[in-house]
């Protein structure tokens, strides 16, 4: 029996709709004779403004639409991939079924006075809860300082303008995808500020057991993205980071079919930096993200994470 009604559940925020309405778009070019409706669910992790290592972690992002989508209330889930942790296995009886083409990766300084990081004078607020964006601005500008800020973008930039941080540090995909890319002050190449694992990419999640919805939603995966996301994420896993771990790095997909993986880890204050980057051939990027991970671990990468508490 042909699929005819793909319910697709997703966090109920401004972002994770406009994720959602992407691969809806995508869905019906591919499938035209296929309809799709919404299931919003509110996460732990959207309701909890506090320090995410008290809920567990980014699976408290996670964790609610798993649970629909396995007591069959939806078929499909769309995940912004890093916000998915790697450290555990996906829930049993789930797979992903595709990655869909990768946005910007890079990181954006929104400054209202359109300033750059450069030009900010010191003591001024950084709005960030991001470890890693915290531990990098650290070693390059130690004197501005980062206020906590949760929340999707659309929240933070409410909570820029009602005065609580001087400037955000975002998500030049995120900031796209909601509409507010004219707010970018700064746009920070990957060497100024690396990225999280899994950035810029949607991940589409099904029950293994679905078979029809798999092999229909899988004509919308990217095979380089497919790639990069295979390395990137058994790199997370060897290193079995944390919530609370300033773990960095972004693998590349050539035409050519070569692979290449960048992987860093940071102290909290930035004044350790690990670093590790190599190029594979056309096979197994899961060999590669295992790869750069060993090479990390070697300068000392399992004695940085296990120090940092969570």
């Amino acid at each position: 029996m042909a699929v005819e009604l793909i319910r697709i559940v997703s966090r109920s925020s401004p972002m994770a709709l406009a994720q959602v309405e992407r691969v809806r778009t995508e869905l019906a070019a591919l499938a035209p004779g296929v309809r799709t409706e919404v299931v919003p669910v509110t996460t732990s992790g959207d309701r909890w403004m506090g320090d995410l290592g008290k809920l567990g972690g980014k699976g408290a992002f996670t964790k609610e639409v798993d649970a629909a989508l396995l007591a069959g209330k939806a078929d499909l889930a769309v995940h912004c991939m890093k916000d998915v942790p790697a450290d555990r296995p996906l829930p049993a009886g789930t797979v992903f079924a595709a990655y869909l083409r990768r946005d910007d990766i890079r990181d954006a300084l929104v400054d209202p006075a359109g300033r750059t990081l450069g030009e900010l004078p010191p003591g001024t607020r950084i709005g960030t809860s991001s470890v890693r964006r915290i531990a990098q601005l650290a070693a390059t500008r130690p004197e501005l300082a980062c206020v906590p800020m949760r929340g999707n973008a659309n929240r933070r930039l409410e909570k820029l303008a009602a005065g609580e941080a001087d400037a955000l540090l975002l998500a030049v995909s995120g900031l796209h995808r909601v509409g507010e890319q004219a707010r970018i002050s700064q746009v920070f190449g990957v060497d100024e500020m690396c990225p999280p694992i899994g950035a810029g990419v949607l991940g589409l999640q099904c029950r293994e057991d679905d078979t029809e919805v798999i092999d229909l939603v899988s004509g919308l995966s990217d095979p380089g993205t497919f790639r990069e996301m295979e390395a990137e994420r058994m790199f997370l896993h060897v290193l079995q980071g944390h919530c609370n771990s300033p773990i960095a790095g972004y693998a590349k997909a050539e035409r050519d079919g070569r692979l290449s993986l960048w992987g860093r880890v940071f102290s909290p204050d930035g004044k350790q930096v690990l670093d590790a980057h190599e190029w594979a051939g056309p096979l197994d990027p899961a060999t590669l993200g295992t790869s750069v991970a060993v090479a990390l671990l070697r300068q000392g990468a399992r004695e940085l994470i296990d120090s940092i508490p969570h």
